[in-house]
């Protein structure tokens, strides 16, 4: 029975019009994908870095849909209702130690964050629209993780800076392509940025923060590696970082391209911890030792496995590039065993069996045919369930000793100037003189001494509105030397901080020389004399303290004065003085025998009525006295 041809011109139009909607969203994968990772390596100073690293990614409304199976439900809101393009919150508790830690892998330029909260968001609304956008982000932020984001809404807390944050750097794949995607720029009123950052330094950072950070993955914390976030692990340790990365191609006004298609949703938490076992193997003095350590060891628990909404699940063991030096040339002396199979090594040994190594190809090693790359095993957790759990661990078998890899220049800041008024905010530049070559580009190293090499720097400077700074006092020294500041400075973006609207803003991007020892940059301040006292004729009149016991006080006297005038009224009302009284002369007449009871049955039909009258005149006087006393004491209060 052949097909009709009305049925057959159905089919083509339907699959022509599903190759249309093919064409016209690209083809994107449609389902919703998770994944973890969890990151550990050894650091010099006796210490371990772990970092937790949650993907949650949506493909675009217009294919999925508003339901949503993995993706948490608060931040699909967030973007859909403020526009956003780009996020990051974070909330950190310590300081990240660069000269200890290093500050030249991805993993620390990415994840090292100032102490307290830090939030910048990038909001694709018209410009006019953008500060009232961020203060309501901030009060929905903070209802969402428990914090007091919402201090972030006035003006004189957050900034708008142009150069220092250049959002979409997930990928090369996510880059913006130009500035213009950020600055709009107005005639009227200049450069308008749609980005707003703002931090707390002294946001306190405890489980109420991290309890709804983890309620944002798919499993929570009751499975996968989640499920290794024990608090009091977590909160000992030297170092604690949690992030979350929001990146949306939702509302994309300015059509740009090689954009993430959807919503993607990043969330990481970096640990520094100290072990708290150490063996030791032979007669080895553990002092000198770095301490073995197992997951078990870190966080009181092992992996039973992975989460099962996951795809996929793996944990990394790095050593990072100077430590692989140190292994490698320590391997010489052991030409019988490799550096990258099994679990046995001459200066440590993997209680686990890895399933697969990875190791860095650099440009210098490309060239020279030397390992100089850090070397990664990667753990699959799906292998793993309650039965058969894994417990990563590594145990020194001997003495290593080396350094992380530092940035080419150490920033500090520190202040100059005698007492509180006035002063010089002082940023200061150090070369590290370990690195011998310096990354100007990408895939482009270049050495200090060749002429006309030259590095870029960034700085970004926001300073409360009360300190005034003096921008024409603005120095640039390079080698202590002072240098003119336009030989230096490539370009500039200042904005002056006003009483109790906005804080002062500096950015200054620099291009100095690759062999320059030191640089300093020098600006004077003074504090803003806005305060408000008030005088009486001789003394200051300090603003009135409360004292949070007078409510208590207040409760108490107001409590007994109306338990003692109800309790008194209610007496009074209540209570039978008549009855009271036939009862007492009965129980006496009881007492003289029954004669006695017969005269006063007999005396009780004469006087009867005459005591009632009496004992109702006594109650009558009793219940105006309680009046009396109460009114009095009442005129008397008020007239207090």
């Amino acid at each position: 029975m052949g097909i009709e041809p009305r049925r057959i011109k159905l089919l083509l139009i339907l699959a022509i019009a599903a190759i249309f909607h093919c064409t016209s969203v690209r083809c994107i994968h449609t389902e919703e994908e998770f994944t973890e990772e969890l990151l550990l390596k050894p650091l010099p100073d006796r210490k371990v870095l772990a970092h937790f690293h949650f993907t949650n990614s949506l493909p675009p409304t217009k294919v999925h849909g508003r339901h949503h199976r993995l993706f948490p439900k608060a931040i699909y809101q967030l973007v859909q209702k403020f526009s956003i393009r780009e996020m990051e919150l974070s909330f950190t508790q310590g300081r990240w130690d660069y000269e200890r830690w290093g500050g030249f892998d991805p993993l620390s330029s990415a994840n090292a964050k100032p102490p307290g909260v830090e939030l910048w968001a990038l909001f694709d609304v018209p410009i006019d629209q953008i500060d009232a956008t961020w203060r309501n982000l901030t009060h929905a932020l903070s209802g969402l993780f428990c914090a007091s984001i919402n201090f972030l809404e006035s003006s004189a807390t957050y900034a708008s800076p142009h150069w220092s944050f250049r959002p979409s750097l997930v990928n090369d794949d996510h880059k913006i392509n130009d500035a213009e995607h950020i600055i709009n720029y107005d005639k009227t009123k200049g450069p308008s940025s749609r980005l707003r950052y703002g931090s707390l330094p002294r946001e306190a950072v405890c489980t109420e923060n991290l309890t709804p950070w983890l309620k944002l993955l798919p499993c929570r914390d009751k499975a996968g590696l989640a499920a290794l976030m024990d608090r009091p692990s977590i909160y000992r340790g030297f170092y604690h970082s949690q992030r979350l990365y929001v990146l949306s191609s939702e509302f994309n006004s300015e059509k740009t391209e090689k954009q993430h298609e959807g919503i993607m949703l990043q969330q990481t938490l970096t640990l520094v911890l100290q072990p708290s076992n150490v063996q030791t193997t032979g007669n080895i003095n553990k002092q000198a030792l770095q301490p073995s350590w197992s997951i078990s060891s870190l966080f009181g628990r092992e992996l039973i496995g992975q989460c099962l909404l996951a795809k996929s699940s793996s944990v990394f063991l790095e050593l990072e590039r100077t430590l692989v030096e140190k292994l490698e040339s320590a391997r010489k002396d052991n030409t019988n065993t490799s550096l990258v199979v099994g679990t046995n090594y001459p200066s440590f040994h993997l209680n686990t069996v890895p399933d697969r190594v990875l190791k860095e190809t650099t440009v210098s090693e490309s060239m020279s045919g030397m390992p100089d790359g850090s070397i990664m095993f990667e753990f699959l957790v799906d292998k793993y369930n309650e039965s058969h759990p894994l417990n990563v661990g590594l145990t020194w078998k001997a003495p290593v000793v080396w350094l992380s890899l530092l940035a080419p220049f150490r920033a500090n800041r520190f202040l100059m100037g005698s007492g509180n008024a006035r002063g010089s905010i002082v940023i200061s530049l150090k070369a590290d003189k370990s690195h011998k070559k310096i990354w100007v580009d990408d895939g482009v190293y270049a050495l200090p001494g060749v002429a006309g090499c030259h590095i870029s720097l960034l700085v970004f400077q926001v300073v409360p509105w009360y300190v005034r700074l003096y921008f024409h006092t603005f120095q640039v020294f390079i080698d202590g030397q002072p240098r003119p500041i336009w030989d230096v400075v490539k370009k500039m973006q200042i904005s002056p901080a006003e009483d109790r609207k906005s804080p002062g803003v500096m950015e200054i991007e620099l291009e100095i020389p690759c062999n320059t020892s030191s640089a300093a940059l020098i600006v004077n301040f003074d504090k803003s004399k806005s305060t408000v006292q008030l005088y009486t004729e001789v003394l200051l009149v300090p603003l009135a303290t409360p004292d949070f016991s007078m409510p208590y006080n207040v409760i108490t006297l107001t409590c007994t004065v109306l338990a003692l005038y109800f309790g008194s009224l209610l007496n009074v009302l209540r209570r039978r003085i008549g009855e009271e009284e036939r009862y007492l002369k009965s129980k006496a007449a009881m007492g003289g025998g029954r004669l006695m009871q017969l005269l006063s049955k007999f005396s009780s039909k004469f006087k009867g009525k005459t005591g009632d009258s009496t004992s109702s005149g006594l109650r009558l006087h009793k219940v105006l006295l309680v009046v009396f006393l109460a009114v009095a004491l009442h005129y008397y209060l008020s007239s207090k």
